[in-house]
Protein backbone atom coordinates (compact mmCIF):
# COMPACT_ATOMS: atom_id res chain seq x y z
CA UNK A 1 0.00 0.00 0.00
CA UNK A 2 1.58 3.07 -0.91
CA UNK A 3 1.56 6.13 1.86
CA UNK A 4 0.79 9.56 0.54
CA UNK A 5 3.01 12.30 1.32
CA UNK A 6 0.19 14.31 4.00
CA UNK A 7 0.47 10.80 6.27
CA UNK A 8 4.18 11.01 6.07
CA UNK A 9 4.29 15.09 7.29
CA UNK A 10 1.41 13.95 9.81
CA UNK A 11 3.17 11.04 10.99
CA UNK A 12 6.52 12.85 11.45
CA UNK A 13 4.88 16.01 12.61
CA UNK A 14 3.04 13.61 15.50
CA UNK A 15 6.70 12.05 16.17
CA UNK A 16 8.26 15.36 16.52
CA UNK A 17 6.15 16.87 19.19
CA UNK A 18 6.38 13.36 21.09
CA UNK A 19 10.12 13.60 21.32
CA UNK A 20 9.75 17.37 22.11
CA UNK A 21 7.64 16.82 25.06
CA UNK A 22 9.83 13.91 25.97
CA UNK A 23 12.88 16.02 25.82
CA UNK A 24 11.40 18.82 27.86
CA UNK A 25 10.07 16.43 30.44
CA UNK A 26 13.96 14.82 30.88
CA UNK A 27 15.85 17.98 30.57
CA UNK A 28 12.94 18.90 34.06
CA UNK A 29 14.05 15.79 35.72
CA UNK A 30 10.51 13.39 35.03
CA UNK A 31 10.50 10.55 32.83
CA UNK A 32 8.06 9.08 30.82
CA UNK A 33 7.45 6.27 33.18
CA UNK A 34 7.65 7.34 37.00
CA UNK A 35 10.29 4.80 37.59
CA UNK A 36 12.54 4.72 40.60
CA UNK A 37 12.49 5.91 44.28
CA UNK A 38 10.37 8.73 45.67
CA UNK A 39 9.35 10.05 48.94
CA UNK A 40 6.52 12.36 49.54
CA UNK A 41 6.33 15.35 51.17
CA UNK A 42 3.48 17.64 52.04
CA UNK A 43 3.59 21.23 53.08
CA UNK A 44 1.50 24.42 53.49
CA UNK A 45 3.19 26.93 51.14
CA UNK A 46 5.83 25.86 48.04
CA UNK A 47 7.24 29.39 48.66
CA UNK A 48 8.06 29.33 44.99
CA UNK A 49 9.60 25.80 44.57
CA UNK A 50 8.91 24.37 41.26
CA UNK A 51 9.01 21.10 39.59
CA UNK A 52 13.19 19.80 38.99
CA UNK A 53 14.65 21.85 42.07
CA UNK A 54 17.24 20.24 43.72
CA UNK A 55 17.12 18.44 47.34
CA UNK A 56 19.81 18.11 49.70
CA UNK A 57 20.99 16.33 52.17
CA UNK A 58 24.49 18.20 54.13
CA UNK A 59 24.95 20.30 51.27
CA UNK A 60 24.98 17.10 48.83
CA UNK A 61 22.14 16.74 46.14
CA UNK A 62 20.49 13.38 46.47
CA UNK A 63 17.72 14.32 44.13
CA UNK A 64 15.22 16.73 42.80
CA UNK A 65 11.23 17.69 43.07
CA UNK A 66 9.32 15.49 40.66
CA UNK A 67 5.75 16.69 40.81
CA UNK A 68 3.47 18.88 42.97
CA UNK A 69 0.03 18.23 43.58
CA UNK A 70 -2.72 19.18 45.67
CA UNK A 71 -3.81 17.15 48.52
CA UNK A 72 -7.69 17.73 48.33
CA UNK A 73 -9.42 20.33 46.50
CA UNK A 74 -9.01 23.27 49.02
CA UNK A 75 -5.19 23.25 48.34
CA UNK A 76 -4.65 23.82 52.15
CA UNK A 77 -2.16 21.29 51.56
CA UNK A 78 0.51 20.26 48.70
CA UNK A 79 2.41 17.17 48.23
CA UNK A 80 5.66 17.59 46.83
CA UNK A 81 7.19 14.52 45.20
CA UNK A 82 10.87 13.78 45.90
CA UNK A 83 12.86 11.21 43.09
CA UNK A 84 15.69 10.18 44.86
CA UNK A 85 18.74 10.22 42.44
CA UNK A 86 21.28 8.65 44.99
CA UNK A 87 20.37 5.08 47.06
CA UNK A 88 20.37 6.99 50.49
CA UNK A 89 19.47 5.73 53.82
CA UNK A 90 17.47 8.24 55.55
CA UNK A 91 16.19 7.80 59.08
CA UNK A 92 12.43 7.89 59.73
CA UNK A 93 13.26 11.31 61.80
CA UNK A 94 14.39 12.99 59.33
CA UNK A 95 13.21 16.50 58.53
CA UNK A 96 12.19 17.88 54.72
CA UNK A 97 12.10 22.20 54.70
CA UNK A 98 11.92 24.49 51.69
CA UNK A 99 14.87 26.94 51.89
CA UNK A 100 14.20 30.16 50.15
CA UNK A 101 17.27 31.77 48.22
CA UNK A 102 17.10 35.48 47.14
CA UNK A 103 19.62 35.27 44.82
CA UNK A 104 17.88 32.06 42.80
CA UNK A 105 15.40 29.28 43.01
CA UNK A 106 14.07 27.89 46.37
CA UNK A 107 15.81 23.91 47.64
CA UNK A 108 14.74 21.47 49.46
CA UNK A 109 16.77 20.46 52.57
CA UNK A 110 16.38 17.21 53.81
CA UNK A 111 18.09 17.39 58.19
CA UNK A 112 19.17 13.67 58.85
CA UNK A 113 17.74 12.17 62.31
CA UNK A 114 19.50 9.62 64.57
CA UNK A 115 16.83 6.82 64.03
CA UNK A 116 18.28 3.27 62.61
CA UNK A 117 14.77 2.55 60.60
CA UNK A 118 14.94 4.20 57.27
CA UNK A 119 12.37 5.43 55.36
CA UNK A 120 10.98 3.11 52.57
CA UNK A 121 9.75 3.52 48.79
CA UNK A 122 6.73 5.99 48.48
CA UNK A 123 7.05 7.03 52.47
CA UNK A 124 6.08 10.64 53.45
CA UNK A 125 8.78 12.28 55.54
CA UNK A 126 8.20 14.71 58.15
CA UNK A 127 8.30 18.53 57.37
CA UNK A 128 8.99 21.82 59.08
CA UNK A 129 7.77 24.90 58.10
CA UNK A 130 11.40 27.29 57.73
CA UNK A 131 10.57 30.59 57.34
CA UNK A 132 13.72 31.37 55.95
CA UNK A 133 16.40 33.94 55.99
CA UNK A 134 13.91 36.99 55.00
CA UNK A 135 11.11 35.39 57.68
CA UNK A 136 13.20 35.21 60.25
CA UNK A 137 14.64 38.66 59.94
CA UNK A 138 11.09 39.99 60.02
CA UNK A 139 9.80 38.00 63.00
CA UNK A 140 12.59 39.40 64.49
CA UNK A 141 12.05 42.84 63.85
CA UNK A 142 8.51 43.05 64.25
CA UNK A 143 8.64 43.11 67.72
CA UNK A 144 11.11 45.33 67.72
CA UNK A 145 9.19 47.64 64.88
CA UNK A 146 6.24 47.70 67.37
CA UNK A 147 8.40 48.84 70.35
CA UNK A 148 9.85 51.63 68.38
CA UNK A 149 6.43 52.52 67.44
CA UNK A 150 5.47 52.81 70.82
CA UNK A 151 8.82 54.57 71.51
CA UNK A 152 7.73 57.03 69.26
CA UNK A 153 4.08 57.69 70.26
CA UNK A 154 5.22 58.58 73.68
CA UNK A 155 8.36 60.83 72.76
CA UNK A 156 5.51 62.06 70.15
CA UNK A 157 2.99 63.09 73.61
CA UNK A 158 5.72 64.10 75.54
CA UNK A 159 7.11 66.61 73.08
CA UNK A 160 3.44 68.46 72.59
CA UNK A 161 3.42 68.31 76.43
CA UNK A 162 7.23 70.20 76.26
CA UNK A 163 5.40 72.56 73.56
CA UNK A 164 2.31 72.95 75.82
CA UNK A 165 4.71 74.14 78.58
CA UNK A 166 7.30 76.13 77.22
CA UNK A 167 6.35 79.90 76.22
CA UNK A 168 7.86 81.94 73.68
CA UNK A 169 10.67 83.30 75.77
CA UNK A 170 11.43 80.16 76.80
CA UNK A 171 11.84 78.66 74.03
CA UNK A 172 14.28 81.52 72.96
CA UNK A 173 16.11 81.45 75.95
CA UNK A 174 16.51 77.37 75.15
CA UNK A 175 17.78 78.48 71.65
CA UNK A 176 19.76 80.53 72.81
CA UNK A 177 21.36 77.78 75.48
CA UNK A 178 21.28 75.50 71.97
CA UNK A 179 23.24 78.26 70.64
CA UNK A 180 25.81 78.62 73.83
CA UNK A 181 25.96 74.35 73.69
CA UNK A 182 27.57 74.48 70.50
CA UNK A 183 29.68 77.27 70.59
CA UNK A 184 31.10 75.28 73.52
CA UNK A 185 31.36 71.80 71.87
CA UNK A 186 33.23 73.84 69.42
CA UNK A 187 35.47 75.17 71.46
CA UNK A 188 36.17 71.54 73.06
CA UNK A 189 36.73 70.28 69.56
CA UNK A 190 39.43 73.04 69.07
CA UNK A 191 40.82 72.20 72.34
CA UNK A 192 40.58 68.63 71.80
CA UNK A 193 42.53 68.99 68.59
CA UNK A 194 45.41 71.06 69.95
CA UNK A 195 45.29 68.68 72.73
CA UNK A 196 45.74 65.73 70.13
CA UNK A 197 48.56 67.59 67.81
CA UNK A 198 50.08 68.15 70.90
CA UNK A 199 50.04 64.67 72.11
CA UNK A 200 50.77 63.38 68.46
CA UNK A 201 53.82 60.49 69.03
CA UNK A 202 54.95 61.48 66.01
CA UNK A 203 55.90 65.34 66.13
CA UNK A 204 53.84 66.93 68.87
CA UNK A 205 55.08 69.11 71.03
CA UNK A 206 54.88 66.30 73.84
CA UNK A 207 56.53 63.76 71.75
CA UNK A 208 59.75 66.55 71.09
CA UNK A 209 59.83 66.78 74.86
CA UNK A 210 59.69 63.43 76.09
CA UNK A 211 62.58 62.66 73.51
CA UNK A 212 64.22 65.59 74.62
CA UNK A 213 64.12 64.21 78.19
CA UNK A 214 64.40 60.87 76.64
CA UNK A 215 68.08 62.09 75.13
CA UNK A 216 68.94 64.42 78.15
CA UNK A 217 68.30 61.07 80.76
CA UNK A 218 70.64 58.98 77.77
CA UNK A 219 73.47 61.43 78.18
CA UNK A 220 73.16 61.40 81.59
CA UNK A 221 73.41 57.34 81.65
CA UNK A 222 76.39 57.79 79.62
CA UNK A 223 78.53 60.22 81.52
CA UNK A 224 77.57 58.95 84.91
CA UNK A 225 81.38 58.25 85.58
CA UNK A 226 82.39 61.70 85.16
CA UNK A 227 79.76 63.27 86.85
CA UNK A 228 80.77 61.57 89.72
CA UNK A 229 84.19 62.00 89.43
CA UNK A 230 82.76 66.03 89.06
CA UNK A 231 80.67 65.31 92.37
CA UNK A 232 84.10 63.97 94.07
CA UNK A 233 86.28 66.42 92.72
CA UNK A 234 83.33 68.96 93.73
CA UNK A 235 83.28 67.97 97.22
CA UNK A 236 86.81 67.25 97.67
CA UNK A 237 87.46 71.20 96.85
CA UNK A 238 84.40 71.84 99.44
CA UNK A 239 86.19 69.61 102.27
CA UNK A 240 89.58 71.71 101.79
CA UNK A 241 87.76 74.95 101.06
CA UNK A 242 86.09 73.98 104.94
CA UNK A 243 89.37 73.06 106.18
CA UNK A 244 91.45 76.17 104.80
CA UNK A 245 92.23 79.06 107.09
CA UNK A 246 89.98 81.47 105.32
CA UNK A 247 89.74 84.16 108.37
CA UNK A 248 93.55 84.22 108.75
CA UNK A 249 93.90 84.19 104.92
CA UNK A 250 91.47 87.54 105.15
CA UNK A 251 93.31 89.13 107.81
CA UNK A 252 96.78 88.78 106.21
CA UNK A 253 94.97 90.68 103.07
CA UNK A 254 93.59 93.31 105.06
CA UNK A 255 97.45 93.83 106.50
CA UNK A 256 99.00 93.74 102.99
CA UNK A 257 96.50 96.34 102.21
CA UNK A 258 97.03 98.48 105.28
CA UNK A 259 100.52 98.30 104.53
CA UNK A 260 100.01 98.93 100.77
CA UNK A 261 97.77 101.85 101.85
CA UNK A 262 100.79 103.38 103.72
CA UNK A 263 103.28 102.91 101.06
CA UNK A 264 101.08 105.17 98.73
CA UNK A 265 100.62 107.72 101.69
CA UNK A 266 104.34 107.84 101.68
CA UNK A 267 105.06 107.87 97.74
CA UNK A 268 102.03 110.78 97.89
CA UNK A 269 103.96 112.78 100.45
CA UNK A 270 107.45 114.66 100.53
CA UNK A 271 109.09 111.80 102.65
CA UNK A 272 111.52 109.68 100.98
CA UNK A 273 113.21 109.33 97.76
CA UNK A 274 110.02 108.01 95.52
CA UNK A 275 107.63 110.79 97.17
CA UNK A 276 110.47 113.66 96.42
CA UNK A 277 111.19 112.25 93.17
CA UNK A 278 107.47 112.37 92.39
CA UNK A 279 106.64 116.03 94.18
CA UNK A 280 110.03 118.32 93.79
CA UNK A 281 109.94 119.94 91.16
CA UNK A 282 113.38 121.21 91.38
CA UNK A 283 114.89 117.19 91.31
CA UNK A 284 113.04 116.49 88.49
CA UNK A 285 114.56 119.41 86.40
CA UNK A 286 118.02 118.21 87.84
CA UNK A 287 117.40 115.10 86.26
CA UNK A 288 116.31 116.81 83.00
CA UNK A 289 119.44 118.91 82.77
CA UNK A 290 121.40 115.84 83.68
CA UNK A 291 120.02 113.93 81.09
CA UNK A 292 120.47 116.44 78.48
CA UNK A 293 124.02 116.93 79.21
CA UNK A 294 124.95 113.52 79.16
CA UNK A 295 122.89 113.27 75.49
CA UNK A 296 125.06 115.95 74.64
CA UNK A 297 128.54 114.36 75.70
CA UNK A 298 127.23 111.21 74.17
CA UNK A 299 127.00 113.32 71.10
CA UNK A 300 130.40 114.89 71.69
CA UNK A 301 131.60 111.24 71.88
CA UNK A 302 130.16 110.34 68.27
CA UNK A 303 131.25 113.30 66.78
CA UNK A 304 134.43 113.91 67.89
CA UNK A 305 136.07 111.26 69.25
CA UNK A 306 139.46 112.05 68.88
CA UNK A 307 139.38 114.65 71.35
CA UNK A 308 138.80 111.94 73.96
CA UNK A 309 141.31 109.22 73.08
CA UNK A 310 144.10 110.96 70.89
CA UNK A 311 147.16 109.45 69.38
CA UNK A 312 149.54 111.61 67.57
CA UNK A 313 153.80 111.24 67.11
CA UNK A 314 154.12 114.33 64.60
CA UNK A 315 151.64 116.83 66.69
CA UNK A 316 147.88 116.80 66.45
CA UNK A 317 145.29 119.61 64.81
CA UNK A 318 143.84 121.91 66.47
CA UNK A 319 140.43 120.40 68.64
CA UNK A 320 136.92 121.63 67.09
CA UNK A 321 134.71 123.46 70.24
CA UNK A 322 132.79 121.24 72.55
CA UNK A 323 129.15 120.72 71.63
CA UNK A 324 126.91 123.07 73.94
CA UNK A 325 123.65 121.34 72.51
CA UNK A 326 122.86 117.61 71.94
CA UNK A 327 122.64 117.44 67.66
CA UNK A 328 120.32 116.02 65.88
CA UNK A 329 119.91 112.11 64.97
CA UNK A 330 120.59 112.92 60.84
CA UNK A 331 123.70 115.51 61.50
CA UNK A 332 125.06 113.07 64.39
CA UNK A 333 124.94 110.56 61.41
CA UNK A 334 126.38 112.66 58.93
CA UNK A 335 129.51 113.75 61.29
CA UNK A 336 130.28 109.98 62.05
CA UNK A 337 130.08 109.04 58.49
CA UNK A 338 132.97 111.86 57.65
CA UNK A 339 135.05 111.26 60.07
Amino acid sequence: MKINNETKVGALTALAITLLILGFNFLKGKSLFKTGNFIYAKVKQTKGLMISNPVYVNGLQIGSVYELEEANKNIDTIIISIKLAKDVNIPVNSIASIKDNPLGSPSMAISMGDSKAYLKNHDTIPTLDNPGMLGSMTAKLTPVVDQVRITLQTLDSVLRNVNNIFDPMTKNNMHEVATNINRITGSLVVSANALQAMMNQQNGALARSMNNMSTFTSNLAGNNEKINATMANLEKSTRNLSNADINGTIGQLRGTIERLNTAVEKVDSKEGSIGRLLNDNQLYDNLANTTRSLNILMDDIRVNPKRYVSISIFGGKAKKQYLTSPLPAKDTIAAVTMK
